[in-house]
């Protein structure tokens, strides 16, 4: 079990790509003597590597420490689909093996056919199950605070589902649930593009919109595990119904399943939101006012965040060619039209590509940030 030193020295590991010894002792306070001790316990166990950077000519260069990438293997699964994808990684983040199956809805099945399909999906790669750390598994649905239970579930028709101790009957292993938004969340901070922020947002932008957000490094889930249900503030009163219950939810204005509804009631000659952006470049006015409603809405709700939360960056993510063109123009141009002039474009916002095999990657990061982040001391 590793002490709380040396949980430490792999956060500012996964902030960095490598660090000195000395470096290290400078940010945690400590001797050189009492890191070296750490590190070479660290060493021993396989969990870091050395490295010596070439010479600039301006001397020997400091050795650099890094996470090993075979240290430490996780286990992935998104259930977000038609299709069950379960992939393997390293403590580099790295996408080392990928299987599929069917989406059997029916918890005991599902769990019997993930932990039937791990086997084969290690041998691939010649790992053994006992360098297995952990799985996590994403779906579209609240989960507890415990990271235990599905609460509910709409695609998957679940409701109060424990299906992270069905999974660790079957397989073993320690496993974690978790939101898709928050899932990717965990996955941009500790291998992505959040990697140096402690305080960032991420949004998801696709069939539905998700949010999530890390507050002083540590994901923040709310007090039931409810934290960046963005998808169901409500933006227009008395708008249109969502399936939440409730009426002109940010999700009934800018999502994919919005826009598209959007397009079918102005028979629109358009199947794609890159054919509507086609659409709105040649001045079809109807494609214009579907992108400038979602546009605004989606930029009013991030400009909230924003004011709120005053985060070092946000991040967009969001499906291939589905946020081009008009659409993210007009969501900057809210989002500055909604945050105090003060703050006006001090907040970055980076916009990133996600395919299916980002929430499979997104899970396996849950089970990594629990065995980094979040082991006990």
């Amino acid at each position: 079990m590793l002490n709380a030193h040396q949980q430490q020295i792999l956060r500012l590991l996964i902030a960095s790509h490598g660090m000195s010894r000395t470096e290290m002792a400078e940010k945690m306070k400590l001797s050189k003597a009492a890191i070296s001790t750490l590190v070479k316990e660290m060493l021993h166990a396989g969990l870091l590597e050395e490295s010596v950077p070439e010479s600039n000519g301006q001397g020997r260069p400091s050795v650099l420490l890094k996470m090993r990438a075979d240290s430490a293997y996780f286990l992935g699964a998104s259930l977000l689909g038609e299709q069950v994808i379960l992939v393997l990684i390293d403590m580099h983040g790295l996408v080392l093996a990928k299987t599929e199956m069917a989406l059997n809805p029916d918890p005991q099945q599902l769990s019997a056919a993930l932990a039937a399909a791990i086997p084969g999906l290690i041998a691939q790669k010649g790992i053994s199950a006992d360098q297995l750390i952990g799985l996590g598994v994403t779906l579209s649905g609240f989960v507890d605070e415990n990271q235990a239970i599905c609460v509910q579930s709409a695609l998957l028709g679940w409701k109060n589902v424990p299906l992270a101790e069905m999974l660790k009957q079957q397989t073993g292993l320690d496993v974690s649930l978790e939101n898709d938004a928050k899932a990717l969340a965990v996955s941009e901070k500790i291998f992505g593009v959040a990697k140096k922020a402690r305080n960032f947002t991420l949004i998801s932008h696709g069939d539905g919109i998700g949010s999530a957000h890390f507050f002083q490094g540590q994901l923040h889930r709310g007090a039931h595990g409810g934290a960046g249900e963005i998808a169901h503030c409500t933006i227009e009163p008395g708008g249109r119904p969502c399936r939440c219950g409730k009426r002109g939810c940010l999700d009934t204005l800018a999502s994919l399943t919005a826009i598209r509804e959007s397009m079918r009631d102005k028979a629109l000659a358009a199947n794609s939101i890159a054919e509507l952006e086609t659409l709105a470049v040649k001045g079809n006015s109807a494609a214009i006012s579907i992108l400038h409603q979602a546009g605004q809405a989606l930029g009013l709700s991030i400009a909230n965040i924003i004011q709120m939360n005053d985060p070092e960056l946000i991040v967009i993510a969001h499906q291939p060619h589905a946020f081009d063109g008009l659409l993210k123009t007009v969501v900057m141009q809210s989002i500055d039209s909604h945050v105090l002039p003060s703050i006006m474009g001090k907040t970055p916002i980076s916009t990133i590509d996600i395919h299916a095999e980002s929430w499979a990657r997104a899970a396996a990061s849950v089970a990594a940030y629990r065995f980094i982040i979040q082991l006990p001391d």
